[in-house]
């Protein structure tokens, strides 16, 4: 493998065969090359029987490419398509729970309307905000929150697919 800060970011998009075991199959087979899974969400398509897995792995261009091989193998896997960052839609969602702390509240409404966020829980003591859009926004929301404020934070991870062109129709 070559230096480990020549690596980026890679999403890869999975059609797989929605039977027991295929995410293990999946995971497995990163962890065996090396990688690190950064990002992993999965859910079912309009086909009961096919799932859609968006994969982001943290590597050297060459590593990518021997994964998607690799991942092309596994009997249960339809597809395995790179998604480039210029072709790609990309979003993530996070739930954050956050201590109400008093001199605060004005600052942390702001920030909660700037960034588009949605209240969806409030209790005596603090709230639920969710946070939707690429992961830089989340990144950026959670920078700018007093660090003592945040009492939890759920991440999606990331879901991806290729914007819609006369090349693809993914």
């Amino acid at each position: 493998m070559s230096n480990k800060t020549n690596y980026t970011d890679h999403t890869i998009s999975i059609i797989a065969c929605n039977n027991p075991g295929v995410i293990t199959k999946v995971t497995g087979l990163i962890n065996r090359r090396g990688f690190n899974v950064e990002s992993l969400t999965a859910g079912k398509t309009k086909d009961t029987g096919i799932s859609r897995m968006t994969l982001v792995v943290k590597g050297d261009d060459e590593g990518i490419e021997q994964i998607q091989k690799q991942l092309n193998k596994i009997i249960d896997i339809v597809k395995v398509a790179a998604i480039k960052p210029q072709h790609r839609v990309a979003r993530e969602m996070a739930l954050v729970k956050i201590n109400l702390i008093r001199g605060d509240k004005g600052d942390l409404f702001q920030l909660i309307n700037i960034y588009k966020a949605k209240i969806v829980d409030t209790s005596p003591g603090g709230i639920v905000v969710e946070v939707t859009g690429p992961s830089e926004k989340i990144d950026g929301f959670l920078d700018l929150l007093p660090h003592n404020a945040i009492a939890g934070v759920a991440r999606s991870g990331v879901v991806a697919m290729n914007k819609l062109s006369k090349q693809t129709n993914e």
